[in-house]
């Protein structure tokens, strides 16, 4: 029992930190205009959903399989920090 709660709770506490940190680097966004830091906030909310979907799979939905779901989101926040880098290299 205590094993599930243990597990329940990381998962919750990396929807939060993700979170947290998406909303800090669009926070930084707004207040410098460096476009670095929207990328890298896209990238962390995206994250976020990710963990959202991790969640929602194990933790909630456990007779449905969204593992496909969870990949895509990941592929799509990585692919969105390295577009950002090379977007920004000049």
């Amino acid at each position: 029992m205590t094993a599930e709660i243990i597990k329940s709770a990381i998962y919750v506490l990396c929807l939060a930190t993700s979170g947290a940190c998406a909303y800090l680097l669009f926070q930084g966004y707004l207040r410098s205009s460096t476009r670095l830091l929207l990328w890298s906030g896209l990238c962390f909310a995206l994250l976020a959903v990710n963990s959202l979907i991790v969640v929602l799979d194990i933790l909630v939905l456990a007779g449905v399989d969204l593992q496909t779901y969870r990949h895509g989101a990941a592929l799509l926040a990585v692919g969105t920090l390295i577009f950002g880098l090379v977007w920004e290299t000049d």
